[in-house]
């Protein structure tokens, strides 16, 4: 697992160990793909990485040049993996590291000192069932910036809904056994 692109380009991560299956990073090819697209909004961009497992996708985000990059794990394994990721990037001072039980509504989050958001990327535990809850919450949570843009990371066939109040489905793509949707503010 590595940075693609960026000042941190081709810079090693750590990945998870046996121990840490639990994790399933964005493949790098996925990772490739999802930000050629979202690629000319990275620049300045306040960017949250829900469900962050390593830190692959925000530290991928802030090596590419986003101003801000919030990211929110709640496993301490997890955790202590996406800070050692920090340090490896050397971006102590556009990263920071939120530990959050995000099946608890979105609202209790500490992420107002950086919100709202231009881009957010999430990737449940595929089982979860958290995809709509989440959607939703992100609206209600006044997290999206005006503008901004949400991408959702599921299984090969997962079925995501095309709107929910306050986001609209403005794209779908597929890479491998990864499915990303991509959201917009819109009513």
């Amino acid at each position: 697992m590595r940075i693609i692109a960026g000042r941190n380009r081709g810079r090693h991560l750590k990945g998870p160990g046996r121990s840490e299956l639990f994790l399933r990073p964005t493949s790098d090819r996925a990772r490739e793909s999802l930000f050629n697209i979202i690629g000319p909004r990275i620049r300045g961009a306040c960017f949250l990485d829900l469900f962050a497992g390593t830190g692959a996708v925000g530290l991928e985000a802030e090596s590419r040049g986003a101003a801000e990059v919030v990211l929110v794990e709640r496993n301490p394994v997890a955790l202590d993996l996406i800070r050692d990721n920090i340090i490896l990037c050397r971006a102590e001072e556009r990263c920071h590291l939120l530990k959050y039980d995000l099946s608890r509504p979105l609202s209790r989050l500490d992420a107002g000192r950086f919100s709202p958001f231009d881009l957010i990327f999430f990737d449940p535990p595929y089982e979860s069932g958290l995809y709509e809850a989440i959607l939703s919450d992100l609206v209600a949570s006044c997290l999206v910036n005006e503008g901004g843009l949400v991408i959702a990371e599921g299984r090969k066939g997962s079925i995501l809904p095309e709107c929910c109040p306050g986001l609209v489905i403005s794209d779908r793509r597929q890479y491998g056994e990864n499915n990303f949707w991509f959201y917009r503010m819109g009513s």
